[in-house]
């Protein structure tokens, strides 16, 4: 129980870390201090953390990973929009 606590809450902190960096730029309406190479490697990591998780039948992997992954799947495309509205 304890060990499922510890991994529920590193889930938890995991899932929601991109949420500020996306609420920046989407206010700012810049990606200019962004990485795409940092945010590529960590989706294509959330990415198989997921397929892992799907093979050991782990929920708290699954979710984590999957949650974390929509959140860089959104940052990745507004990295995108931000940088081209700049490059126009």
């Amino acid at each position: 129980m304890f060990w499922e606590l510890i991994g529920f809450l590193a889930a938890t902190l995991t899932m929601f870390s991109f949420i500020p960096q996306i609420v920046k730029v989407i206010k700012t309406k810049s990606a200019k201090d962004v990485s795409v190479l940092t945010l590529s490697q960590l989706a294509l990591g959330a990415s198989l953390w997921t397929v892992y998780g799907i093979h050991l039948h782990n929920v708290i992997i699954i979710m984590a990973n999957t949650v974390t992954l929509g959140s860089l799947i959104i940052a990745l495309f507004l990295y995108a929009r931000y940088s081209k509205e700049k490059t126009q």
